[in-house]
């Protein structure tokens, strides 16, 4: 399938590694023009150079933290600058600190929510406009299985990400007609280093080793495994395609199956 990205311009947001690095490779290999971010320029520039000597698309680096103030004005200036415009935005943010959600002090709230929510709708506010003034846009969400089945231990996440359910399904249905789709893709435990980072907590937590943790994870989920990034990059690449115009406001789980709701 053509997914018509060729020549499209991207910007993926934590992108040096894991699934906003798969994410990013995909869109590069459909001949996309991306331009990655995160805090460490010497990930960025590596993987943006391994990336476009990939081809056929490119990708660019621009090392920023996207917690710090001022960081969403200077990344949305600085990928318009690179790309000359956005047509594609998938927004990511790194997993916060796991956890009982009794325990959050009230300032990793506000902390958490500056850096998960609030500058994704910040950023995603910048870029829209213009993304409707050209009739055609995409802006994909990366959220959690959390957004609709808690996930144990991840209360910090299972309440930011809700939010994050709400402001696509609102924002979708108010820039339908302009050709721009809001979508959430909602990863289950995808073999990344977060995911070896929460069993690792699980397995301190619950005093078992780490082998017996994750056997006993993939053994929950229907397909018996974690996911790859690829498969998870897969989905994430047709929601932000041409063929997927009629795609919007919705949430696809990517889990293998490991959602028990219908």
């Amino acid at each position: 399938m053509n997914l018509g990205l060729a020549g499209k311009r991207a910007l993926v947001l934590a992108s040096s590694r894991g699934l906003g690095l798969g994410v990013a490779t995909a869109l590069v290999a459909e001949g996309a023009h991306v331009v990655i971010t995160g805090r460490s320029a010497e990930k960025l520039d590596a993987a943006a150079a391994r990336l476009s000597a990939g081809g056929p698309g490119r990708a660019e680096a621009l090392a920023c933290d996207f917690a710090a103030d001022g960081a969403v004005a200077a990344l949305a200036e600085g990928a318009v600058a690179r790309l000359g415009g956005v047509d594609v935005l998938v927004n990511n943010t790194g997993g916060p600190p796991p956890g009982s959600i009794l325990a959050v002090a009230p300032e990793t709230w506000e902390k958490q929510f500056g850096a998960m929510v609030r500058n994704v709708f910040d950023l995603t506010g910048r870029l829209v406009p213009e993304m409707r003034a050209r009739g055609w846009g995409r802006i994909l969400t990366i959220a959690s299985s959390g957004v609709e089945q808690p996930i144990p231990g991840l209360g910090i996440s299972n309440a930011l990400r809700a939010a994050l359910a709400g402001w696509s399904k609102t924002l979708a249905e108010e820039v339908a007609r302009d050709g721009v789709t809001a979508n959430l893709i909602l990863p289950g435990r995808i073999q990344t280093e977060r995911v070896d980072e929460i069993d690792h907590a699980n397995a301190e937590k619950s005093g078992k080793p780490v082998e017996e943790v994750a056997a006993a994870s993939r053994a929950a989920i229907p397909v018996g495994r974690y996911g790859t990034v690829e498969e998870f990059a897969a989905v994430a690449a047709f929601l932000v395609s041409e063929p997927a115009s009629y795609v919007t406001g919705s949430m696809i789980r990517c889990d293998g199956g490991a959602i028990r709701s219908v």
